[in-house]
């Protein structure tokens, strides 16, 4: 697999902190990895965004990611259509994007592309989204979920609307576990398997983006499943 796209059931579910985790893990097994977050919205020029939050955790060179893309970025938090419309910039294309996802895949052994938000929103010029760039790629998209009450109906409704664009979904992740979940949380752990038909292949502990980067990337393969981890890399 060279690339795996990573959507959230919303936003504020953890998407970032799981992609890097991800890219922390898949590193520790030796593989080259990418990161592109496509559009960067709420952030001014210069400003730290999602991809330096993953820098940050995981490092950029030899023992790091090997490669971050940012495509645009815009100041208001907004969807990206919407921000860029707003600030009278120029919108993304569907070209662009699946470009610069498949010269990574190309080039290195993981390219991982984080969304914007959930997965149907808008992120560019005539309203194509992160399934529509799954599509053009061929490839599958990793779901990033709130553990708690009401993901059960958000997860089902992210993974209908891939399968029935014909995008596979790789796998449930939840993006921030607590120390002590709830009921909910914790019957969620048996019924989103059962709901979604996807297995659960990671829990993020919630808090580990204040980790340092000798610990975060020294934990993170333990966030996943095993066996899952190894069929990425």
């Amino acid at each position: 697999m060279s690339a795996l796209l990573v959507t959230g059931t919303s936003t504020d579910v953890g998407k970032t902190i799981a992609t890097a985790a991800l890219a922390a893990a898949a590193r520790a097994s030796g593989a080259s990895v990418a990161v592109c977050k496509p559009a960067q919205t709420g952030e001014a020029p210069g400003v730290g965004g999602d991809l330096a939050v993953v820098q940050r955790l995981v490092g950029v060179g030899p023992s790091g990611i090997a490669a971050t893309v940012e495509l645009a970025r815009y100041p208001e938090p907004l969807a990206p259509d919407t921000a860029a419309r707003r600030a009278g910039m120029a919108e993304l294309t569907r070209t662009q994007v699946v470009g610069a996802a498949r010269q990574l895949g190309r080039d290195h052994d993981l390219a991982l592309v984080e969304g914007a938000g959930g997965l149907l929103v808008r992120l560019g010029a005539d309203g194509f989204t992160l399934r529509d760039v799954a599509v053009d790629l061929g490839a599958p998209v990793l779901l990033v979920a709130d553990p708690a009450l009401g993901t059960l109906n958000h997860c089902a409704l992210t993974v209908e609307a891939l399968r029935s664009a014909g995008v596979r979904c790789a796998g449930i992740v939840l993006g921030s576990w607590p120390d002590e979940p709830d009921l909910a949380m914790r019957c969620n752990l048996d019924d989103l398997p059962s709901v979604t038909g996807v297995d659960l292949v990671g829990r993020i502990p919630a808090g580990v983006g204040s980790l340092d980067r000798a610990r975060f990337t020294a934990q993170a393969p333990g966030w996943f499943d095993r066996a899952w981890l190894a069929s990425l890399v």
